[in-house]
């Protein structure tokens, strides 16, 4: 998988990574399909397969340049970079297009995940009867998770770690969104709202000169939480990968159908159409740390009228469906 990349690539390869960032934090979308369709997943699989026994030999006998190669650290570090800083810049954009134009951005999503599927089916080769029944399986998981109660928050640092091994899921294993997997733990607001917002909180006094941020203890509670939940999930991105890397190679064609089964079924968690369910406390909502409530799910529903609301969101599920197509027509004329 290792291979020598221009200037151009690298810079390309890091916008995948910002993309696969902020597709990681909207609850509903995978940060794994995003990967699987700008054609690095395989590549990020086997980079995290190489995290073992023989990297941390290189590592500890000083031989880093041949650690650096072994890891395949060029890749790593480019697609990790961009993920790692999309949720301090591109997904605080999304954010704000979340806030104020919800529904065209949801509409968005359902539309790439449409073309997705139609991208992943295109280049599927293998349908029989049998590779069939393990799609409809994927899509019978990927709705069930859709329709599950969440659980409520818990900020326990095991169950925090848990999370970060279950949350990271969603950038190995396309269709499953890991922002979703943690709204059904409980805990998508503690995690990725409340902790990634105290962490950028702690960076700019820190860089600004003020380090009496670390005298205060409900910011270091914040801080305590986010670093167990990435430890957390760099063990799980490690382990999940050694395991998906063995799964790849013996049952590609099964884990490509489950996988585009699985996207399919992934289309309930982002139906535009729906409306917010806040926690609630007797007659009160709970709001987080910024003072914003609560989401505990969603009530999907199907629109009344064509109204000019209606028609522009179905536009924009045209306008995702044709992104992704975009790329695959780009893809296919660049092999040819």
């Amino acid at each position: 998988m290792q291979q020598e990349r221009t200037f151009a690539q690298k810079i390309m390869l890091f916008i995948k990574g910002l993309a696969m960032g902020a597709a990681n934090k909207v609850p509903g979308v995978s940060g794994g399909t995003v990967s699987f369709v700008l054609g690095f997943y395989e590549e990020m699989i086997y980079s995290f397969q190489k995290i073992n026994l023989t990297a941390f030999k290189f590592l500890f006998t000083g031989k880093f340049k041949s650690f650096f190669k072994y890891v395949n650290a060029q890749f790593m570090l480019l697609v990790m970079g961009g993920s790692i800083f999309s949720y301090f810049s591109v997904s605080l954009i999304l954010d704000y297009f979340l806030e104020h134009f919800e529904l065209y951005v949801w509409s968005w999503f359902f539309g790439m995940i449409i073309g997705s599927v139609i991208y992943i089916g295109k280049r599927f080769e293998n349908w029989n009867k049998k590779n069939f029944i393990y799609i409809i399986f994927g899509v019978s998981l990927g709705l069930g998770i859709s329709f599950l109660t969440p659980a409520k928050e818990n900020d326990n640092l095991w169950f925090v770690f848990l999370c970060g091994i279950i949350g990271v899921s969603g950038m190995t294993l396309p269709g499953l969104s890991g922002s979703f997997i943690l709204i059904l733990l409980g805990n998508y607001v503690l995690l990725l709202v409340d902790s990634v917002n105290v962490l950028f909180n702690i960076i700019t006094n820190v860089l600004t000169g003020n380090f009496q941020v670390f005298s205060d203890p409900v910011k270091m509670k914040y801080l305590k939480i986010i670093s167990v939940f990435t430890a957390g999930s760099t063990f799980g991105l490690v382990s999940i990968s050694h395991v998906l890397g063995y799964v790849l190679k013996r049952w590609r064609n099964i884990v490509n159908a489950i996988i585009i089964g699985f996207i399919t079924g992934s289309l309930g968690i982002v139906w535009p159409w729906k409306k917010k369910v806040y926690v609630t406390d007797g007659d009160s909502f709970l709001l987080d740390i910024d003072g914003h409530k609560i989401i505990k799910n969603y009530e999907r529903f199907v629109p009344d009228a064509l109204t000019i609301e209606t028609v522009v969101a179905v536009l924009f599920i045209f306008m995702g469906i044709g992104l992704i197509l975009g790329i695959d027509y780009y893809e296919r004329k660049r092999e040819k």
